[in-house]
């Protein structure tokens, strides 16, 4: 096993007497893709959350490459919250209405108070990446389309060089030509930064394709059940 790895610990999550997640442990070295995969409601969004640092579960830990974690969101240490970045399936309901795609993609640096110079640089640099023109990126959220959105929500995820990203449902809702855009761009970082990926779509063929090995939470091992 890698010393360095994104760790699920023997998780358990529930809201109100439903559980969701029963002692699931899951893990991802750094450089490889994980598929995650499992029927509506067996709690993979959950697992993702608990992941990115956003949800405490309610028994087992989280790990970075052997550094418990045992809180969420602002609590953990920025040296820490950082190397994991979470892409959502809705761009809308991830982003903020208020904001520009720049200052969408600016936010997380500037709530690390990165000085403004670099984060200009880093925007510009992201927003070249995905593939966001000059012109969209004064526009807010409404201006634009689900797949423009979407382009400037992976920008942000990238924003802090992430050691792991966690993609749920990322190009579920986009049309084919950003899908293979986004993929593609995801793929390049995790082979330039040698980043771990965790994968969740209903989209088999690209589980199969896009996977070094697929966990499947419908089953009682939760860990992996196919590999290339």
């Amino acid at each position: 096993m890698s010393s360095t790895h994104l760790l699920a610990d023997r998780v358990t999550v529930g809201y109100g007497r439903q559980v969701v997640l029963d002692g699931v442990t899951v893990r991802i070295d750094r450089g490889e893709t994980v598929g995650l995969r499992g029927p509506s409601g067996c709690g993979k969004s959950t697992l993702v959350r608990v992941l990115a640092l956003l949800h405490q579960p309610d028994q087992g830990r989280v790990s970075i490459d052997g550094t418990a974690v045992d809180a969420v969101r602002y609590a953990v240490p920025v040296a820490l919250r950082t190397r994991v970045a979470a892409l959502f399936q809705s761009p809308r309901a991830a982003a903020d209405p208020r904001l520009s795609l720049t200052d969408l993609i600016a936010e997380p640096l500037r709530a690390t108070r990165t000085p403004e110079s670099v984060v200009r640089e880093r925007v510009t640099e992201l927003a070249d990446l995905v593939g966001l023109t000059a012109d969209l990126r004064g526009r807010r959220p409404h201006a634009v389309s689900d797949g423009q959105l979407q382009r400037a929500c992976l920008a942000r995820a990238l924003v802090h060089r992430p050691d792991y990203l966690l993609c749920d449902e990322a190009t579920a809702m986009l049309d084919a030509s950003t899908q293979a855009h986004v993929a593609a761009v995801i793929r390049d970082y995790q082979r330039t930064q040698g980043a771990g990926v965790l994968v969740i779509t209903h989209d088999q063929t690209l589980l199969d394709r896009w996977s070094d090995r697929i966990v499947d939470l419908d089953r009682p091992a939760y860990e992996t059940v196919s590999s290339k």
